[in-house]
C-alpha cells in the first residue's frame, strides 16, 4: 500500500468514506475517539488494532483512559497522511463495529 503524501482532493474523498474522523487543521492527520462499554472491551479492541499494525507495519498513536481509547493516524515517513492511514482508519471502524 502506498505511502506517498494524499493530495487534499485524495483525503477529502477518502474522508467522506470514513465515518467519525477528523481531519486535523493541517491535513496532516486523523484522529477519532472510541467509547466501550468497559476497560476489558477497550483493551480487546486495541489488541485487534495491534495485530493489525504489525501485519501492516502502521502504527498507531493512541491513548487510553478506561473505556476509552482516542487514535491518530499519520504517516510520519511521509509527513502526512497516505493511503495507509485511510485503509487502517476502516479496518478500525469495522474493527469497533
Amino acid at each position: 500500500m502506498s505511502r506517498t503524501p494524499l493530495t487534499r482532493e485524495e483525503i477529502s474523498a477518502a474522508m467522506s468514506g470514513l465515518s467519525g474522523w477528523e481531519l486535523s487543521a493541517d491535513h496532516g492527520s486523523i484522529r477519532k475517539n472510541f467509547k466501550f462499554r468497559d476497560f476489558n472491551a477497550a483493551f480487546a479492541f486495541m489488541t485487534r488494532i495491534a495485530m493489525a499494525a504489525e501485519k501492516l507495519d502502521h502504527h498507531p498513536e493512541w491513548s487510553n483512559t478506561y473505556n476509552k481509547v482516542e487514535i491518530t493516524l499519520t504517516t510520519h515517513s511521509a509527513k502526512g497522511l497516505t493511503a495507509l492511514d485511510m485503509h487502517m482508519a476502516q479496518l478500525i471502524n469495522d474493527y469497533a463495529g
